[in-house]
């Protein structure tokens, strides 16, 4: 069985170079120029370009990428599950289904499960992760398929950004609001419902916003000393560690994993952003 899935999983090159998972790379427009994400550009030049004030534009993963590379399944007569990056947040899921009822049509017989996890970062990350768990240990498509929706719907996403600007050019909070927030040193607190990124509250300050949100792991985790909770940051790894140390302490998980947010998502959330990833729900077996 194969399994893909696209950068915006925030999980390293090298992850799927060792655990034989197809990258569909989504695309970063900066100072002029297209990247594939994870592939052709680093996250560091991205934030780099930030901080010196450009603006980069991400778009979906390439069609006639998908088209190929669903055409290549087809042709191994291999069974396919791609685990998407949330409809909400990017086109490439509806494209990956566009693509896949092309190949279809000529190859019926084609076994593709794709999956709309509606996560982003490593809250998809560690869908991913689990998949090829599953498959390691011997998991049809269609068991791994249905353990895989019950924990996309019980990913929780908690993150913070470090300058409200960032979230204003991409449409997510007001101007106004952004500029209010620089005033007063505001730091939302978001998460992800439905797909879609929902402010929740505000705080002022980095440290009560960051303490709040371990409150939050306390109230809407569930048996967190059972879970990988993950954490990823916009090149901000000494804080990263530092609420990696306090969610240690404090609930005791089974291990915590730390990434760079990558270039598609990082793009938008700017540098400073911190995220934090866990279940609401254990599956009972």
């Amino acid at each position: 069985m194969r399994i893909f899935a696209d950068s915006a999983c925030d999980l390293p090159k090298t992850f799927f170079e060792e655990n034989d998972v197809t990258l569909i790379p989504l695309r970063v427009l900066v100072n002029g120029q297209e990247y594939d994400d994870i592939v052709s550009v680093d996250s560091k030049e991205i934030y780099k370009a930030i901080r010196e004030g450009q603006h980069p534009k991400t778009s979906q993963a390439s069609p006639e990428l998908l088209l190929e590379t669903w055409k290549e399944l087809a042709a191994t007569g291999e069974d396919g599950l791609y685990i998407a990056f949330s409809s909400e947040l990017s086109g490439t899921y509806d494209t990956a289904i566009m693509m896949k009822d092309q190949v279809k049509a000529t190859n019926p017989n084609m076994n593709l499960v794709i999956i709309d996890s509606k996560c982003a970062s490593l809250g998809y990350g560690l869908l991913v992760k689990e998949a090829v768990r599953l498959r390691e240990s011997g998991d049809d498509v269609r068991t791994i398929e249905r353990k895989i929706r019950f924990m996309a719907n019980h990913m929780e996403h908690l993150f913070t950004v470090e300058d409200l600007d960032y979230l204003a050019k991409g449409g997510r909070v007001s101007k106004a609001s952004a500029f209010i927030g620089g005033l007063l040193n505001i730091k939302p607190l978001l998460h992800v419902e439905g797909g879609k990124l929902v402010p929740i509250e505000k705080h002022r300050g980095r440290k009560k916003v960051l303490r709040r949100m371990v409150d939050l792991i306390a109230e809407r985790g569930s048996r967190l000393d059972q879970q990988v909770i993950a954490i990823s940051h916009g090149d901000d790894e000494n804080m990263a560690n530092e609420v990696k140390a306090t969610i240690e302490e404090r609930f005791h998980p089974k291990s915590i994993e730390i990434h760079m947010i990558g270039s598609a998502i990082g793009a938008h959330a700017g540098p400073g952003t911190i995220s934090v990833f866990f279940l609401s729900k254990l599956p009972d077996n």
